[in-house]
């Protein structure tokens, strides 16, 4: 009951902030409130809810809203129409945070000198709760409360991360009392001491000594996740990928190459319009092409210069095209547009009961672009004219694409173009040419995400052995948490303005290829210890990596990429693998036996579809083996163990945690089977 909690700590002014990278005076990604450590009769709780909560319940009976942390790790179910846009109430009560203190694995704070003090709690399932920003004090006093409760530990690896350890302050008197350290009576125990001093004060020690050992020492108990249930979760992700049930070899070979230290790296300022006039001539062809795209790599590209700076990024127009040039092109391109959207306008409804592809397809398009960044200005309200745009590009775009049509997911890559450009004609062809640049991530058999997530894991054994044994030995080898990350370019991860600033850093292709896995590879390092030192499971770090969602830092995500890079760079023994990922000259000796090296046991294995039904080949033991995928995948219970109707549940307790608060994703957990097998992966 409400009436019989207790506050015991109270502190005002703690914000949380919905996008780390936002400028101060951004007042909307500011959200204000107050934190609370609350005593109920079923425990004890860390709450904050927003002021304007707070303001609008009043003096009533305060109903503790609580978050949902939808793990999105598939699709989110519908919601319902689009026009249902939330109110900014109802937005700022998503983030309201409810949790058991026992349930709290470990937090963290941020470095010394590193503006508002703030502190992230992380609960023991992997939930991650946004930063609490304590604006003007009171996390020191929070933590000094905390700690006459909770047995908290510094990190020895990361000096900003605190772990909670297992404590029961009955236990150890307790114990000491079932020890009958002198089980003897005092008659006895009295004679034994003066015949033999030393040997009665060393038996009953011995019997302090066994006890520490045996229980107060001992490793945090775990329960082992049973490998045929791993293999039953995965197979509900791709049915047909069949994991090997068979016992491990007797040893295992692991072997570390020592990389150069990691260089400092500075980022630059973004693309002013005085630097794109002086690369330009007098007939506008664009001149130090190269220098132009290190200066976008270094710093982006200047918000009002996008609209001209994307055409060229992403293909619209040639680098080498002059004004007039780009005129006739542009002519051409807006013919063939219109000419390709008049194909599926003027298709009647007697045909479209005979298109059966066409139907699916643009049932699929209108319920994404219903809920595509709804809470954007550009896309907010009801009877959004931009929407209809959005829905027009995206069938266009399936009269463009015959073979791929429409996948959902689409309507997320396309929706920062359209925001830039505000165009139909010139969004669609930017959208086109980025499409070029990912289509392979939304084949039907998924041959290219599976090939990326390989392609992290072989970076990862060789840049951090360390947290790429343990993902293997946590059953997250597979990498399958960086799936939405690949999929989407990191759209779910960053705010919109700084997903705009990643794509045309992506887009210049410095400093190597493939360079948004080793975007990935910086993120992981990030949170190397947290996922280590909380021991965080399978579930545990979906969950965690899921909850980051617009908690990255993205300039000291690219500095550290770009670190990680360099490192492997000026690595002299790089293997010719790693090399083809990255795009170096292979080494003509060894190419051709690199890609044929035994791959060892535990490392998952993503073969090339075939097309055939040709037996699998053999692999080592407990190796992940993905035969080839049946066109029409079907999501069968996903997860149910973390999420259950679109939320997850915590072990104890009323708390979650915020994971994408707005729900405007067209990203969404499908149960009907669809063309794509996309559609049926986590994002």
């Amino acid at each position: 009951m409400a009436t019989q909690s207790q506050v015991l700590f109270e502190k005002d002014s703690v914000f949380i902030h919905v996008n780390v990278n936002s400028h101060h005076s951004d007042k909307d990604a500011h959200i204000p409130g107050k934190v609370f450590i609350i005593q109920k009769p079923e425990g004890t709780f860390i709450e904050w809810k927003a002021e304007e909560i707070l303001q609008v319940d009043g003096q009533n009976e305060q109903e503790w809203a609580v978050i949902g942390s939808s793990l999105s790790v598939g699709y989110k179910p519908d919601t319902g129409s689009g026009s249902d846009v939330p109110t900014k109430e109802e937005a700022r009560r998503k983030y309201n945070i409810s949790f058991d203190i026992l349930d709290l694995k470990s937090f963290k704070r941020n470095a010394p000198n590193h503006g508002w003090a703030y502190v992230i709690f992380i609960l023991k399932d992997g939930t991650t709760y946004p930063a609490l920003h304590f604006h003007s004090g009171g996390s020191k006093a929070m933590l000094q409360f905390l700690g006459k409760t909770l047995h908290i530990q510094r990190s020895p690896k990361d000096n900003r991360l605190f772990i909670v350890q297992e404590h029961d302050p009955d236990m150890l008197s307790k114990s000491f009392d079932e020890l009958n350290l002198f089980a003897d009576s005092q008659g006895d125990l009295v004679t034994k001491f003066i015949k033999d001093p030393y040997t009665t004060s060393l038996a009953g020690f011995s019997k302090v000594t066994n006890f520490l050992k045996d229980v107060l020492l001992q490793p945090d108990a775990q329960i082992p996740r049973q490998r045929e249930e791993v293999a039953d979760i995965l197979s509900e992700d791709i049915p047909g990928m069949e994991i090997s049930n068979q016992d491990e070899p007797g040893y295992e070979l692991i072997t570390k190459t020592k990389l150069p230290s990691r260089p400092s790296v500075s980022r630059g300022t973004p693309l002013t319009g005085e630097q794109w006039s002086k690369h330009m001539d007098s007939d506008g062809k664009i001149k130090d092409i190269d220098k132009l795209k290190d200066v976008i790599f270094r710093g982006g590209v200047d918000p009002a210069l996008r609209i001209d700076v994307w055409k060229f990024l992403l293909g619209y127009y040639n680098w080498q095209s002059t004004y007039k040039t780009r005129t006739d092109e542009r002519k051409r391109r807006v013919d063939d547009y219109f000419r390709m959207k008049l194909q599926w306008k003027t298709i009647t409804a007697e045909q479209e009961k005979r298109f059966a592809m066409l139907r699916e397809r643009k049932c699929l398009i209108e319920k994404d672009v219903t809920r595509t960044d709804r809470t954007h200005k550009f896309f907010g309200g009801e009877c959004n004219p931009n929407l209809q745009v959005l829905n027009d590009i995206l069938m266009t775009y399936c009269m463009y694409n015959f073979d791929l049509g429409y996948v959902q997911g689409m309507s997320d890559l396309l929706s920062p173009v359209l925001v830039v450009m505000e165009n139909e004609v010139d969004a669609f062809w930017c959208f086109a040419g980025l499409m070029e640049r990912v289509c392979n991530n939304f084949e039907m058999d998924q041959g290219g995400m599976k090939h990326q997530l390989a392609q992290i894991h072989k970076l990862m054994q060789h840049t951090d052995p360390e947290l790429c044994s343990y993902l293997e030995s946590h059953d997250s080898g597979n990498f399958y948490f960086c799936f939405r990350w690949i999929l989407i370019l990191f759209k779910r991860e960053f705010s919109f303005p700084d997903v705009q600033r990643l794509w045309e850093v992506l887009w210049t292709d410095r400093p190597c290829q493939n360079f948004h896995l080793i975007i990935c590879l910086a993120i992981l390092d990030t949170e190397k210890s947290t996922l280590i030192e909380n021991k965080f499971g399978f579930t545990e770090i979906l969950k965690h990596i899921n909850d980051m969602t617009g908690a990255i830092h993205l300039e000291e995500t690219l500095k550290k990429a770009e670190s990680i890079f360099l490192q492997l760079k000026e690595s002299k023994k790089l293997p010719n693998h790693l090399k083809e990922i990255l795009g170096f000259e292979v080494s003509p000796d060894n190419s051709a036996s690199s890609s044929n090296k035994t791959t060892p046991s535990s490392t998952p294995v993503f073969p090339e579809v075939v097309q055939s039904a040709s037996p699998v080949k053999t692999t080592p033991a407990s190796t992940p083996v993905f035969p080839p995928i049946v066109p029409k995948l079907e999501l069968s219970a996903r997860l149910s163990s973390i999420q259950t109707n679109g939320h997850s549940n915590p072990s104890s307790g009323s708390g979650t945690a915020v994971s994408t608060p707005n729900n405007d994703s067209s990203i969404e957990i499908l149960s009907d089977t669809c063309d794509t097998a996309v559609n049926n992966f986590y994002n």
